[in-house]
């Protein structure tokens, strides 16, 4: 039997920092532009589709190429000026060069071309939905995580790491985030450089402070910092709290998480109250949510309205209908279901998430939901033994999407009605692969939860094949 000869890539002869003309087909899913030189795909921050640039190779793999612009010489009719001067060095601002609409219509097809790479049963024939987005898609964000570096000036800095690197970009204005979290975190900022307080140094791993976290609420007043240091101690703690006191007295609570030593994470286990409350407050369809810092919640209050609104609809619980809310957090999805559902059960692994609900659900008077610590694939069959047979689950996994024993956990169990809320389509794609077996994909709805970057959310209405 004569088998054909396999395509080979062509090893194409680049050097870093050759230049040449290039013509941009697409945008990849981290909204690079890419274009390709003699065959081999070219990674380019910052182009858009159709235009043509001039190309600067950054740097050569074996099957593409990444590079960055050195001149467009045809620039798209989307393009728009960046608000954010640091935009191209920091994560976070990918497309804020793209327009609105331009983005929005990325998003629906980030997930079309997740689809196309795994294929899932079907996927030609999905029905996805234009993007939800934002009437202004600026000033969303309730919560600002930004490092804390002295530089070598002795200046104290906070902000974010330049793309694929530890140099820290201080940012003086963001914005993307609401404006409070902007003003408490560089008056805090400040107030370490007054009070000459040590900062973590990665390179000697000494010093205290590395990381700032301001949360707002955006429905009540609140505003949490926490502040994330190297050791318990916190020398000037009492100056600094007071300083808080009386010069951010929009700040309602204050705590401080400790994270030792060099780790790519940037929260500890442990959790420390210094001043005012030990939760803030945050109003969603209604209800009342207490926050703690370690707390899950979306990044974009009014947002979160329109994916929770999406996976309500998606679900269209009828009285008397029980059912299972995953990866739960702070159970946001579950107790907005309650007022419908005969009973709502929930799980999270993060035990102060799981307190959190429990509390929720009491200081809103709903009694018919239940939060567990645990993972679904524990205790969903643990509950299915004791004769707890849920009609519907909704699940909202982190990027990382479903755990394998979760998905066959779910084609055992095989409720009715399957919801699932995605912040990473490509995860997405991959886990329907699976799922499809089972379930149909009635439609996507891809929701717009954080404008000017590449990431997207999607709601999958599932339902089972008979």
């Amino acid at each position: 039997m004569n088998r054909r000869p396999r395509q080979e890539t062509p090893q194409v002869q680049v050097e870093v920092g050759q230049r040449f003309p290039l013509t941009i087909k697409r945008m990849g899913i981290n909204g690079e532009g890419i274009g390709y030189y003699k065959r081999m795909a070219v990674f380019i921050p910052g182009a858009l589709t159709d235009e043509e640039v001039v190309a600067e190779v950054t740097s050569v793999a074996t099957r593409y190429l990444r590079a960055k612009i050195h001149r467009v010489r045809k620039t798209s009719p989307h393009r728009v000026e960046p608000r954010d001067s640091y935009a191209d060095q920091v994560g976070g601002f990918e497309l804020e060069h793209l327009d609105y609409p331009g983005q929005l219509a990325f998003k629906r097809d980030v997930v079309a071309q997740s689809l196309e790479r795994y294929k899932p049963e079907g996927y030609r024939h999905y029905d996805l939905r234009p993007t939800l987005g934002m009437d202004d898609p600026y000033g969303y964000r309730n919560k600002a995580q930004f490092q804390v570096r002295r530089n070598a000036e002795g200046k104290v800095e906070a902000g974010l790491y330049a793309e694929r690197s530890h140099d820290l970009v201080d940012l003086e204005t963001c914005s993307v985030q609401m404006p409070v979290t902007m003003t408490v975190m560089r008056a805090v900022v400040q107030m370490l450089q007054d009070l000459d307080m040590p900062i973590y140094d990665e390179e000697a791993e000494s010093g205290i402070v590395k990381t700032l976290v301001v949360r707002a609420a955006a429905h009540t007043d609140d505003v949490q910092l926490v502040v994330i240091t190297n050791s318990p101690k916190l020398p000037h703690k009492h100056d600094l709290l007071t300083r808080i006191a009386d010069e951010l007295p929009q700040v309602t609570s204050v705590m401080q998480n400790i994270n030792p030593g060099k780790t790519s994470l940037i929260w500890g286990d442990e959790t420390v109250h210094l001043a005012g409350e030990e939760t803030i407050t945050e109003k969603l369809d209604g209800l009342a949510f207490k926050l703690s810092a370690r707390a899950f919640l979306q990044l974009n209050p009014s947002q979160m309205e329109v994916l929770y609104g999406e996976a309500k609809k998606a679900l269209d619980l009828q009285p008397g209908e029980t059912v299972v809310d995953a990866y739960s957090g702070i159970g946001t999805i579950g107790l907005s279901l309650a007022d419908v559902a005969e009973e709502v059960r929930g799980m999270d692994v993060i035990p102060e998430a799981v307190a959190d609900s429990n509390e929720n659900a009491a200081a809103n008077g709903i009694t018919n939901a239940h939060y567990e610590l645990g993972t679904a694939e524990e205790l969903l069959p643990k509950w299915i033994m004791s004769g707890f047979h849920p009609d519907a689950i909704v699940v909202d996994p982190p990027r990382t999407g479903l755990d394998d024993t979760l998905i066959e956990t779910l084609l055992a169990v095989r409720p009715p009605k399957l919801v699932y809320i995605s912040c990473n389509p490509s995860t997405l794609a991959k886990d329907l692969v699976e799922l499809t077996h089972d379930y149909q994909v009635d439609y996507i709805q891809s929701v717009d939860m954080m404008p000017q970057t590449a990431r997207c959310e999607a709601v999958v209405k599932l339902s089972r094949r008979h």
